[in-house]
């Protein structure tokens, strides 16, 4: 489909395509947004249109989609940027006296744990834990990525089973 072909065939549906915009938004801002991104899209993959067929269904199914995969990642956006300090309210209590005892005995049996896995594993994991990528591990140690992948697999597989058995419970 050319250029001029398209604008025409596009230009023709501009008012049915708004409606349905307005339909799926209920906002003329964001109407206007859709199309234009619709159109953008439609432009741009205007050699996949199959001559013969429905341009207006071909170009709500566009419109259709865009919405969707917009409304998903403003959904998304939504809750990652939401700022942690707004729900501090929620976990504060400050008649509360912090009391590290519990975490101190449950690291001091990961030490355990991690001594009976090895230093092999431990150590991918350990670094992988603090934030570090697979590729910064794999020059640390100077061992390829996908041994630092397996490491680090096996590392989570064989503290899950210790764990398991010294709480003698069932593995999942």
């Amino acid at each position: 489909m050319s250029t001029v072909e398209f604008s025409q065939e596009f230009n023709g549906l501009e008012n049915i395509l708004f409606s349905f915009a307005m339909k799926l938004t209920k906002n003329r801002e964001d109407a206007k947004d859709l199309m234009q991104e619709t159109a953008m899209r439609a432009y741009r993959h205007r050699d996949k249109f199959t001559m013969g067929t429905n341009f207006k269904s071909w170009c709500s199914t566009i419109m259709r989609n865009t919405f969707i995969n917009q409304y998903r990642k403003a959904k998304l956006r939504r809750n990652v940027n939401e700022p942690i300090e707004s729900f501090l309210f929620a976990v504060e209590n400050k008649n509360v006296i912090p009391n590290q005892g519990e975490m101190n005995i449950r690291m001091k049996e990961y030490k355990e744990i991690f001594g009976e896995i090895g230093e092999i594993y431990s150590i991918p994991f350990l670094m992988f834990y603090q934030g570090y990528e697979y590729k910064e591990i794999a020059s640390y140690l100077e061992i390829p990525i996908g041994t630092v992948k397996s490491r680090i697999f096996l590392a989570r597989k064989k503290m899950k089973a210790l764990i398991n058995e010294r709480y003698n419970r069932p593995q999942q």
